[in-house]
C-alpha cells in the first residue's frame, strides 16, 4: 500500500500530480493471490431484484460461469445504502454475510478506519425514489457516488478499481469529469450495461476494422432505462469499425406519430431507417408477437401500430458517417436484437442480445465477471468511453424527443 506520507511526496505535496504515479494501483497486480480482496458496495437501495440483489450479492455467494459456480475472491466487508424501502435487503445481508453498513461512503470505504481500507468499489446507482429532470430523466445520484468516492482517494492517497453500473450520469458533463477524474487518478474504472457481456445467438461480433454503413437495435422497455442498453448493443458493436470510435455528429428522438411517419420511409436518406435492418431484427427475436386468430406470423404495419402503443426511435449519425437507429417497440418484441449493414457485403449481419429470464438473470453475473477482473488485475477489459458516449448519446436523444424532434448537433460527443 501507498503511504498518505510517501503518496504526498511523490506527489510533489499535491492532488495534480496523482496522475503521474503508476504505484497507486499496483496493489491489485501484486497482492497475495491467497488474500481475499476487500469490497465496499455504494447503492442506491438492496432488495430483491434491485440491481444490487442482481450484482452486489454476485460476490456474496458467487456466480455460474463456465459451467461451474463461481466463488469470487472477494469480501465484501462494507457497504453505503442511500434508501431502506419496506422490502430492503441491506440489514439482513449485513447479518448474514458479515460486513457493516456505514452512514457515509467515507465511511463505507475506509471500513471504520482512518485510512481507505478496501480494495475495490462497486457502486450501484439505480432504482430507488429520486426525482426527475425537465426531460423526465431520473437524476440517480451516480456521480454524486462517485465524488464520493474519489473525494476518498484524495485525502487518503490510495486509488483503487471501480465499478458504476449503467450509465455514468443523466449528465454528460458529470459523465465527462468522472471519467476525467479517473485518468487523473489513474485507477481502473468499468462501467455500463450486462447486454454487451451476455450471450449472442448467433455467437457474432461486427468484424474487427469492418466499414459498417448502418446499424441497428430493436428493443423493449422504457425511456431513460432500457434504452441505454439497447445503446449499449449498438455501441458495443460500432466502436469495432475500421478506424475506432470517433463520436457522434448528431441525434434525433422520436415518438408517437413522428415514430410512424419515419417508419414508413423505409431508408435512411428519406428520414427513416433500413427497413432490411428492421427486418432482419424482427428475424432474430424470439418474442415476436403473434396475431391471436390469423395466420400472419411475419407482423403487418397494421397490426404493429396496433399493438405499440407508443414507439420511440432514435436516429443519429456517427462523426465518420456510420448511421445508427435504436427502435424501442414495446408489443411487438421482448428483446434485443442487433442488424449492420457492412460495405461490400450482401448478407446483413444480425444477432439476438439473449437475456435468460428472471430470477437467474445471468446475464448480470457476466457484467459482474468484468467487473471482478477489473478490481482484481486492475484494468478494465473494455473502455469506460464507452459508456461515456452512451450516456450522452442518450441525454441528447431525450432533449431531441422532448422538444422538437428535430436533429440536435452533438459536437460534445466526440468521444474517441
Amino acid at each position: 500500500m501507498v503511504s498518505r506520507r510517501k503518496f504526498l511526496g511523490l506527489a510533489g505535496l499535491g492532488v495534480a500530480g496523482i496522475s503521474s504515479l503508476d504505484s497507486l494501483v499496483a496493489f491489485a497486480n501484486s497482492a497475495d493471490p491467497s488474500r481475499k480482496l476487500k469490497l465496499a458496495i455504494v447503492t442506491t437501495e438492496w432488495r430483491k431484484f434491485s440491481h444490487a440483489w442482481h450484482m452486489g450479492e454476485r460476490f456474496l455467494v458467487g456466480y455460474p460461469k463456465n459451467g461451474q459456480w463461481h466463488l469470487p475472491n472477494i469480501e465484501v466487508v462494507s457497504a453505503y445504502v442511500d434508501q431502506f424501502p419496506e422490502n430492503d435487503l441491506s440489514r439482513k445481508r449485513e447479518k448474514e454475510f458479515g460486513f457493516k453498513i456505514y452512514p457515509t461512503i467515507a465511511e463505507a470505504l475506509r471500513a471504520g478506519k482512518n485510512q481507505i481500507e478496501v480494495d475495490a468499489v462497486l457502486i450501484i446507482g439505480e432504482h430507488g425514489d429520486y426525482p426527475d429532470n425537465e426531460f423526465g430523466q431520473k437524476k440517480y445520484p451516480r456521480y454524486e457516488f462517485f465524488k464520493q468516492v474519489t473525494d476518498v482517494f484524495r485525502k487518503d492517497g490510495k486509488a483503487v478499481p471501480v465499478f458504476n453500473d449503467k450509465h455514468l450520469s443523466w449528465n454528460f458533463k458529470q459523465a465527462k469529469e468522472m471519467v476525467q477524474i479517473s485518468k487523473e487518478l489513474k485507477f481502473p474504472f468499468l462501467a455500463g450495461s450486462s447486454l454487451p457481456v451476455t450471450w449472442r445467438m448467433p455467437a457474432v461480433d461486427l468484424p474487427f476494422g469492418s466499414e459498417p454503413e448502418e446499424v441497428m437495435c430493436l428493443a423493449m422497455g422504457g425511456v431513460d432505462s432500457y434504452d441505454f442498453h439497447a445503446l449499449e448493443v449498438i455501441q458495443c458493436m460500432a466502436e469495432r469499425r475500421n478506424g475506432g470510435e470517433t463520436g457522434i455528429k448528431w441525434v434525433q428522438g422520436l415518438d408517437k406519430e413522428s415514430f410512424w411517419n419515419a417508419f414508413s420511409k423505409e431508408n435512411w436518406q428519406s428520414g427513416g431507417w433500413s427497413s432490411d435492418l428492421f427486418n432482419a431484427c424482427l428475424c432474430r427475436s424470439q418474442t415476436l408477437q403473434q396475431d391471436e386468430v390469423s395466420s400472419d406470423r411475419y407482423p403487418t404495419v397494421e397490426q404493429m401500430r396496433e399493438w405499440v402503443k407508443d414507439p420511440l426511435a432514435y436516429r443519429f449519425e456517427y462523426r465518420d458517417g456510420l448511421k445508427g437507429t435504436m427502435l424501442l417497440m414495446n408489443g411487438l418484441v421482448s428483446d434485443f436484437t442487433f442488424a449492420s449493414k457492412i460495405k461490400n457485403q450482401e448478407q446483413l449481419l444480425s444477432t439476438l442480445f439473449y437475456l435468460p429470464p428472471v430470477p437467474n438473470v445471468t446475464y448480470s453475473a457476466a457484467l459482474m465477471s468484468n467487473a471482478e477482473e477489473t478490481f482484481v488485475t486492475g484494468k478494465a477489459p473494455y473502455p469506460v468511453e464507452r459508456t461515456l458516449l452512451t450516456s450522452g448519446l442518450l441525454e441528447s436523444a431525450i432533449h431531441s424527443m422532448k422538444t422538437d424532434q428535430k436533429p440536435l448537433n452533438t459536437p460534445h460527443l466526440n468521444v474517441q
